[in-house]
């Protein structure tokens, strides 16, 4: 038998998620830590760069303070995943918390523009761990039959929050000051870890019994290295799906300005597609839980990507709002997905360590999109900047489509079971 169709190793007695849980048992635990951060994130986030102007920052300086935030993410992905395997996600949670005020309360003591790099820069890496260590905590808390709707709801609630965030942030800045967003967000960071220190531990039983099966501690490094061809080939289609959403948070905009629109008539528009993204995040979760991954995973992909193509025809508010909101389609129905992926694929007893690289996967496509649209726009227009952003994307579903249904969990899985067919080892 090959590497390549050897079949995966059973699961280890005790490693399986409870195949009871009820929504309202998980409600609290599993969402209430991650709405009060990403409020506190939503809150933030239009004040890092004036406060870095107000420090003196060039305008190419304030977007490099900005992106001090995806780096940190970036460093902390495989960190995170140690960490999280060697003292628990709901330690690592709290931690990660705690971690996020501190820094945001240096943020909000700031009066260089060193220090207030490097609290962002801090931000980003307690990011890191606390999406790892949410992720992995839902992971082992809900049976598979319910996962996607569990992380597509995660996804949801963590962009309702950064929706309703800068509405409350503004309100701070016009009352107080800058700074007061920055109180605001410690204050909600230090609340959820209040929050999850108090409520009982979800996972602690799947812990229990890792331990007493003798299943021995192992490196992140030693976990990624048996599961390389998972991460080559659907961590390859993860990193597009994380590349085309970041893409399209910065392109709208740019095309809006490009076509004269003024910034009021393009924030409705971003605000409009913005809420068709969090209307979808339940049923896509329902669609992947019933009918399989790739039914959202590629369809979803090829929404995105002909938004993309479809953008440089319009030239009207009505036009791009139109594809904007097409494009928060696509985005919105595949909320979770990359969540739901990395689950499936993760194995059972060092679900952590694997996490963190599958998170380094999405984030150095968070971290390529933006950056490819802007060498093509060096050399060519941004419309066609635009249409090559749009084309990866829908060659990437294709990819998708190729390997959702090796890895996923679901239904296919099953059938795959049924017929005989084996996933690919790693």
């Amino acid at each position: 038998m090959t590497g390549t169709d050897r079949p995966p190793p059973p699961p280890s007695p005790g490693h399986a998620p409870p195949e009871s849980v009820s929504w309202r048992s998980l409600a609290v635990p599993a969402y209430g830590p991650t709405v009060l951060v990403s409020i506190g994130q939503g809150a933030i986030l239009p004040l890092v760069a004036l406060s870095a102007r107000d420090l003196g920052a060039s305008v190419t300086v304030a977007a490099l303070v900005v992106a001090l935030a995806g780096l940190g993410q970036l460093i902390g992905d495989l960190p995170a995943g140690a960490l999280a395997a060697r003292i628990g996600e709901q330690r690592a949670l709290i931690g990660a918390c705690v971690l996020d005020a501190l820094a945001l309360l240096g943020a909000f003591l700031a009066q260089s523009l060193v220090l207030l790099a490097l609290a962002v820069l801090v931000t980003g890496l307690a990011g890191a761990v606390f999406s790892l260590a949410r992720q992995a905590y839902l992971t082992e808390a809900v049976p598979v039959r319910m996962r996607a709707r569990a992380l597509s709801t995660l996804g949801g609630t963590f962009r309702i929050g950064l929706f309703i965030g800068p509405f409350i942030g503004a309100g701070l800045v016009t009352a107080f000051s800058i700074q007061a967003g920055y109180g605001f967000a410690a204050v909600m960071s230090l609340s959820a870890a209040v929050l999850t220190a108090f409520l009982p531990d979800i996972t602690r039983q799947s812990r229990a019994d890792r331990a007493a099966s003798g299943v021995a501690h192992r490196t992140v490094w030693s976990v990624l290295a048996e599961h390389r061809r998972v991460l080559l080939t659907l961590g390859l289609g993860v990193l597009v799906i994380a590349a085309a959403r970041s893409t399209r948070q910065s392109i709208i905009p740019l095309w809006a300005e490009s076509q004269g629109l003024d910034a009021a008539t393009t924030s409705i528009i971003y605000g409009v597609s913005a809420g068709v993204d969090m209307l979808l995040f339940y049923p896509g979760g329902a669609i992947m839980d019933r009918f399989g991954r790739v039914f959202v995973a590629v369809p979803s992909m090829v929404v995105l990507g002909l938004g993309f193509v479809l953008l440089p025809l319009t030239s009207t508010a009505v036009g791009i709002g139109a594809v904007a909101c097409l494009m928060g389609l696509g985005n919105g129905i595949s909320a979770g997905i990359v969540m739901t992926l990395g689950a499936d694929a993760s194995p059972a007893g060092h679900r952590s360590q694997f996490l963190g690289g599958w998170r380094l996967c999405a984030d150095l496509g968070n971290a390529s999109g933006p950056l490819l649209i802007g060498a093509v726009s060096l050399v060519a227009p941004l419309a066609v900047a635009t249409v090559v952003m749009g084309g990866l994307t829908i060659l990437g579903s294709g990819w998708l489509a190729r390997w959702v249904p090796a890895y996923a969990a679901g239904p296919h899985a099953r059938l795959r079971r049924r017929t005989g067919r084996r996933r690919p080892g790693p």
